[in-house]
């Protein structure tokens, strides 16, 4: 009877691990005849002077299915700020089907302007298309390390790769997150879906992406890793 439980549960496991792997993955880039509708959102116009946060990811920022930006997470964030008085500008820089590289490519353009803060939630695209970890590992130090130079604090997120590249490729997958935290001392969140996938009733008709009420659990993960952070964000502005 016991031995019938652990097969269960390894099962249910396996499971969970794959709907967890496509969850941070997101489908490959869409054109924009078949682009999701928070994807053709058009980006909110930025004020020169308002102090910004940057969010790097992949559809699960983009807002993949969902009508509007606003109902992603960095959306949702948006909303915690302006509510609780918090005067910075949340800038959605996600793109449904991206890697750490592609991430890394487009860096430089997404730090433009007075960014004090950026959030690092890439990483499942690569686990789901097997990429070398020690290449993903490389591109979040690069996107970090180059933060950092800028003077810009940085919050990571972590995500985990699906099960059937073998258990090695998914420990170390896993690792990479936490070791580059601790590395480049930024701020962690240990998995970005927590609480949210493998949730049917959290997550969208593909079971990949979340609903309304998933990207506000998703929220819920990265505000309260980032509302420690925005003091010091505003005390580096007032130098200034």
């Amino acid at each position: 009877m016991k031995e019938m439980r652990r097969v269960v549960a390894s099962r249910g496991l396996l499971l969970v691990l794959l709907v967890l792997a496509f969850a941070c993955g997101g489908p490959p880039p869409q054109p924009a005849s078949t682009s999701s509708k928070a994807d053709r959102q058009p980006q909110p116009a930025a004020s020169p002077d308002e102090p910004r946060i940057v969010v790097l990811g992949d559809s699960l920022t983009a807002g993949y299915g969902l009508a509007s930006q606003d109902l992603a997470f960095p959306g949702v964030l948006q909303q915690r700020l302006d509510r609780a008085g918090y005067h910075f500008q949340v800038i959605n820089a996600g793109v449904s089907g991206d890697t750490t590289a592609g991430g890394l490519r487009r860096l430089a353009w997404s730090l433009r302007g007075p960014v004090k803060i950026l959030i690092v939630a890439l990483g499942g695209n690569d686990g789901l298309r097997g990429i070398p970890v020690a290449e993903m590992k490389t591109n979040l130090a690069t996107i970090i390390e180059t933060a950092q130079g800028r003077g810009i604090d940085v919050l990571l997120a972590g995500m985990e790769a699906p099960p059937n590249y073998g258990p090695a490729y998914t420990r170390a997958f896993h690792q990479v997150f936490r070791d580059l935290a601790v590395q480049d001392h930024v701020t962690f969140v240990p998995f970005l879906l927590a609480r949210v996938a493998g949730i049917a009733s959290l997550n969208q008709a593909d079971g990949i992406h979340p609903t309304p009420e998933g990207a506000q659990i998703v929220a819920d993960n990265v505000w309260g890793a980032l509302q420690p952070m925005l003091a010091g964000a505003r005390r580096s502005e007032s130098r200034q």
